[in-house]
């Protein structure tokens, strides 16, 4: 089950390789979550195994109905692909709509890690016979996440929209950035 996208090395950057996620991720994704940064970006939180693989049974199901892709980020250490060092997914929406995530570990973070595996799972979701029926894009993030606004424009998002904070899941503002099938 899933789709396995290799994104090749460039100048001074290794190769990634996206993959579903396996219960064999479950250390690298609690440690990933203990990282203030990301747990103060993110809504779900993930403390100890037990929610690590509750999350990674919920990515496998949405796999398994069509309904969610979500990819664990591996980068290539020289002696082979590491453990997740961040997360992508495509959550499919209404008609010809689905909204895509991602995260970075701390470790991974700084060195266009986010940038290259979004666009791989972008190029992917928009590729002609697709898993992923859609014609649009949608990414959301709150205005603070400089960082995820930076990935947004490097990866051909257009920021369509500001929208209002809708405290107590979204305490915020947050953009709303858009990419369409060419």
């Amino acid at each position: 089950m899933g789709a396995l996208l290799p994104v090749q090395p460039t100048a001074g950057l290794p190769a990634l390789r996206l993959r579903p996620w396996q219960v064999d991720d479950v250390d690298a994704l609690v440690a990933a979550h203990r990282d203030p940064v990301m747990r103060h970006w993110l809504r779900t939180v993930i403390d100890d195994e037990a929610d690590a693989r509750r999350w990674i049974d919920g990515r496998r199901r949405s796999w398994a109905a069509g309904t969610g892709f979500g990819f664990a980020v591996q980068e290539d250490g020289g002696a082979g692909f590491g453990p997740p060092v961040g997360h992508v997914n495509v959550k499919v929406g209404a008609e010809g709509v689905a909204e895509v995530g991602y995260w970075t570990a701390a470790r991974g973070r700084g060195r266009g890690l986010a940038s290259r595996a979004l666009e791989a799972v972008v190029e992917w979701a928009l590729a002609e016979g697709s898993a992923v029926p859609v014609a649009r894009l949608e990414l959301f993030h709150a205005v603070g996440n400089h960082a995820s606004c930076r990935v947004a424009d490097r990866c051909g998002f257009d920021l369509e929209a500001v929208l209002p904070a809708q405290p107590p899941a979204f305490p915020n503002e947050g953009h709303l950035h858009v990419r369409r099938a060419r």
